[in-house]
Formats: structure tokens, sequence, C-alpha cells
């Protein structure tokens, strides 16, 4: 039964995260084991160039070169991950999808937490394939549509919905199996990026210390604000609530001290809005550190230094942290 046992504790979960940039694509594969509370540990970390052209904004042009890139990706393996089942995500530009919310008058059970049993939801559906419709202004048959109820400080008995055109997620899906990924889950890259930063935070900053994390995509700049493990504040720029970033940064940091700021993406598009490093410091009042895959600890096998120290790799860690997670 030890034996047994020890088998057991030493079988890992492997899970790769797919980043499709407008100049690279980029890999991630982590595992951790599938019993205990062990840390994840970092497999493998490579990019790819892509063809000039192969992508404008969110769409992709040329499906054949992104095919390219990821099989020559998946290609370069070590062993130890070839020879395991993958659980491969890739990610949507944050413009691809439109978020939503509608209320949930009388849904609400003991000290206020939503009821979601199966009634609930489906009588929910029509309405919030309704309000998907609405935001997105593209009929449901070329939507997809993700939402569940939130019952989180901010946002209590809400549903909160995404909504993306179909043909995106479509391009993604076929662009992998072309290359012979089968892709398990398709994310928000901004939500991807988060999840790498909180994970940063939990090895890089005190326990219980306020926090920003900045992520700077094709798209624009997200922040969030963290307190206690809690967003308790969001921003988007560009954005037409805000005049400048610095407008936004404020916005965010909303008067509040915080203790340091998680900074990852494209850095150098910074320049594009006249900011710097230095200059996202001073205006939300507090130190800078950049996203490093070096944070997260444990490396299988040697990997390149510059890689482990680039801070484009958020997105791609944090789907590959979605599915070791899971």
């Amino acid at each position: 039964m030890a034996t047994r046992n020890s088998l057991l504790m030493a079988v890992r979960r492997f899970a790769a995260g797919i980043d499709v940039g407008p100049q690279a694509a980029r890999l991630v594969v982590l595992s951790r084991r599938t019993r205990g509370v062990d840390a994840v540990r970092l497999e493998y970390v490579a990019a790819e160039p892509l063809a000039a052209g192969a992508m404008a904004g969110i769409e992709i042009v040329d499906r054949g070169a992104v095919s390219r890139a990821l099989r020559n990706l998946f290609a370069g393996l070590p062993r130890a991950c070839a020879n395991r089942t993958l659980r491969c995500a890739m990610a949507l530009p944050g413009s691809a999808t439109l978020m939503s919310s509608l209320p949930l008058p009388g849904f609400s059970g003991a000290g206020g937490r939503v009821l979601a049993d199966a009634t609930t939801l489906t009588a929910m559906e029509a309405e919030v394939m309704s309000e998907a419709e609405r935001v997105a202004g593209i009929e449901r048959h070329a939507l997809a549509v993700d939402w569940f109820i939130d019952d989180s400080p901010r946002c209590a008995n809400t549903v909160t919905i995404a909504a993306a055109a179909r043909q995106h997620l479509e391009a993604r899906i076929e662009c992998a199996a072309a290359a012979g990924v089968t892709l398990t889950a398709i994310d928000g890259e901004p939500h991807a990026a988060l999840r790498a930063m909180r994970h940063t935070a939990m090895f890089e900053l005190e326990p219980h210390e306020s926090y920003a994390a900045i992520w700077i995509g094709a798209d624009g700049v997200y922040g969030w604000r963290i307190q206690d493990e809690v967003i308790v504040a969001d921003m988007r720029y560009p954005a037409p609530e805000h005049n400048d970033l610095a407008d936004a940064l404020r916005d965010l940091a909303d008067g509040e001290v915080i203790g340091c700021a998680i900074l990852g993406g494209e850095i150098e598009l910074l320049d594009g809005v006249g900011f710097s490093i230095a200059d996202l410091g001073d205006v939300l009042g507090c130190s800078m550190l950049p996203f490093e895959c070096a944070s997260l600890g444990k490396c299988a096998q040697p990997l390149p230094v510059e890689l482990l120290r680039e801070p484009t790799y958020a997105v791609a860690v944090g789907l590959a942290l979605r599915g070791v997670m899971e």
C-alpha cells in the first residue's frame, strides 16, 4: 500500500499555454503533482517568430504561418513533456471578448449568496444569450458565450457574461489542429496574464500586501488592484472614461497606498503612449516588479535565462497554470 501511495504522489499533470502575439508565438509548459500541495514546475519555455502580416489585430490572417510556428514550438518539447498528455490552452485578445453582467434579483440564499441550482441556470440562459447578442451586436449562432453566477464581494448576485465572435475561436482551434495540437481551453489574454501575476505575487510579495497587476497587450493596458487577495478595482486603457494612461492609473489607485506593482506583457509598447516603467511607478506611487518565469522557482531542466526573465510570457504562464490547477 505504501508503494501504491508513493506512485500516486509522483504522478504529475502537465499543461501548455500557447500565446500567439503579433510578432511571435510563445509556449510554456508547467507541471504539478496531482496529489499534495507541491509547487508548479517549469518544464519548457520557447518562442517562435511569426511571419510579418500573419496577424492583423485580433485576426489571424495567415493560418498556415501560425500553424507552422506552433508546430516548430511543439517539435522542441523535451521528451519528458512530449511523452505526456498535455492540456493545451490558447488565448483571445481582450478586445475580442465583450463583457457584461446581469443582476439576479430573487435568487439570494443565506448570507446573500446565490443559489445556483439547475433551475436557476436554465431560467437564466435565454436572458444571458439575449444580453450577449446585445453587447456583441452579433446573432447568437455566430457567438461563443461563457457565463457564470458571480458572488464575489464586488459583483455579488450577478451573472458575468463573456461573448466573442465564434470565428476567432474557430481560427485558433483550426491553427492548433493543423499543428497537431488539441486545445482543451480558450481564455482571455488579460485574465490569463492576471492569473500568472497573482501567482507570482504569492512568492514575491508579503502576505496580504496590497499590490497592482499591470499587463500591456497589443490592444491596450489592463490593470487590477488587489487587496487581501481580492480584486478591488480594475482599469483598461484606452477607454472612453480615461483621458490618458496616467488618468486610468490614478483611477485604479483611487488614492490608496499600493505596496508594489507587478508588470507583464509587451513593455516596449509603453513608448507608444509616451510612458516608461518609471512613469508607471511614479503615478501609482510604488515600485515596479517585472513579471518573470523565473519567479515560478523550480525548473525541470536548464532553460534560456533571457526567456526566463522575459515579461511577455505572462499570458502563456497563466494559460498553463489554468491547466495544472484545474
